[in-house]
C-alpha cells in the first residue's frame, strides 16, 4: 500500500515540496514563530515570506517550480 493511501485521510497532497531544518539553538524562535503565525502574516503573506527566506540565504529557484 503506497504511502499516500495510508495517509489520505490526514494529508492533503501537492505537486511539490519544501524542506527546512532548524538546529537546537533556534527551537525557541522556531515556536515563538509558529505560535505568532496568524498575526505575522496579516502583515506579508506567505508566499512574500517563502520568496524573503530563498533571497535572504541566496537560494536560486524557478519560480514554476515554486508556485506550481
Amino acid at each position: 500500500m503506497a504511502a499516500r493511501e495510508l495517509w489520505a485521510d490526514k494529508f492533503e497532497w501537492q505537486e511539490g515540496y519544501g524542506a527546512f531544518t532548524i538546529g537546537l539553538s533556534q527551537v525557541d524562535a522556531t515556536v515563538a514563530y509558529i505560535a505568532g503565525q496568524t498575526e505575522h502574516h496579516q502583515k506579508r503573506d506567505f508566499q512574500a515570506e517563502f520568496l524573503a527566506i530563498f533571497k535572504q540565504h541566496r537560494i536560486e529557484y524557478d519560480s514554476r517550480y515554486v508556485w506550481g
